[in-house]
């Protein structure tokens, strides 16, 4: 891999200059500090153990529920439904064979189950509402990791060119995303929400997965160690690619969102990231006298490729 080299000076060194602030060299377990970004402020707090910057990790908790459905209107005995019951049910005419519902949900602790109903009533689509709803849970998997999941993108700080040696600070931007599809006759919608990320920093280095999404940094504190943050030990040109891992839930005919078993795994278009190496040299001309001079703006700046 060719080596590069460039004289930083004026612009770049504003740029690719790294500041660490005072109260960073004495950072210990329990501080915290705020940054105010795009999207509104970001919390971090140092974590001793890595020695670097972390912020609040994304996650979805797990839901506390379960659920089960049954049919409305259906004499037990006989195994049919009542007609004058089903005169006052919800009325299911968006497809053939629509047949009333209702779930309940019950607290996963409470052994035996206590139900309790969800309104309003659903409709299932088919002869069989707990036949159809068993093979849509058998398939839900492997619909959702054919989902065009947009996998979000990560941030680099700096970018497009960062130095050897020099902490990069990655972050994740994803964002939760609603799929609507149909499966056996029945409308199911589906949420992806991101909840762990793994970075490929393109030279053979990875991080992850890990719930810690990372965040943007002020350009003055560009440079500190993160969570999230690699330093590239060669020059180059890297690909660096984000798989971002998302849990799903479904919801069929607008009744509860159920947990999809399994996380999706989705990979972001790779990002370049440019690693230079910085060569400070001393010259003797004054640039206001000879802008042309070595070492001034003007002059042919030295590269080694």
């Amino acid at each position: 891999m060719s080596a590069r080299t460039t004289i930083i000076i004026s612009a770049m060194l504003a740029a690719l200059t790294f500041v660490t602030p005072p109260h960073i060299a004495h950072a210990s377990e329990g501080d915290s500090d705020l940054s105010w970004t795009a999207d509104g402020i970001g919390v971090w707090r140092y974590d001793p153990n890595t020695g670097g910057w972390v912020d609040m990790p994304q996650a979805v908790p797990e839901d506390p529920n379960v659920y089960k459905l049954e049919y409305l209107c259906l004499d037990d005995e006989e195994n049919n439904f009542d007609i004058a019951c089903l005169a006052g049910a919800v009325k299911c005419t968006e497809g053939k064979d629509g047949r009333p519902v209702r779930w309940y949900s019950s607290l996963k602790e409470f052994q035996p189950p206590v139900w309790t109903a969800l309104r309003p009533d659903r409709c299932v689509y088919t002869e069989d509402p707990s036949d159809v709803l068993g093979r849509i849970a058998a398939q839900i998997q492997r619909q959702f990791e054919q989902l065009p999941v947009n996998a979000g993108t990560s941030g680099i700080q700096p970018s497009p060119h960062t130095l050897r040696g020099a902490e990069t600070n990655f972050y994740a931007e994803a964002s939760e995303q609603s799929f609507n599809v149909n499966m056996l006759g029945q409308k199911v919608a589906i949420i992806a929400k991101p909840v762990q990320y793994r970075w490929d920093y393109g030279d053979g280095s990875s991080l992850g997965p890990t719930t810690t999404m990372g965040g943007p940094l002020p350009q003055d504190r560009w440079g500190e160690k993160t969570r999230t943050s690699h330093a590239y030990a060669e020059t180059g040109d890297f690909n660096v690619v984000l798989t971002t891992y998302f849990q799903g839930t479904y919801s069929v005919n607008g009744g509860p969102a159920l947990p999809i078993p399994n996380e999706g795994q989705f990979s972001s278009t790779p990002q370049t990231v440019s690693v230079w190496r910085s060569v400070t040299r001393n010259y003797a001309d004054d640039c206001i006298t000879n802008p042309r001079g070595q070492g001034c703006p003007g002059s042919t700046a030295t590269k080694d490729r």
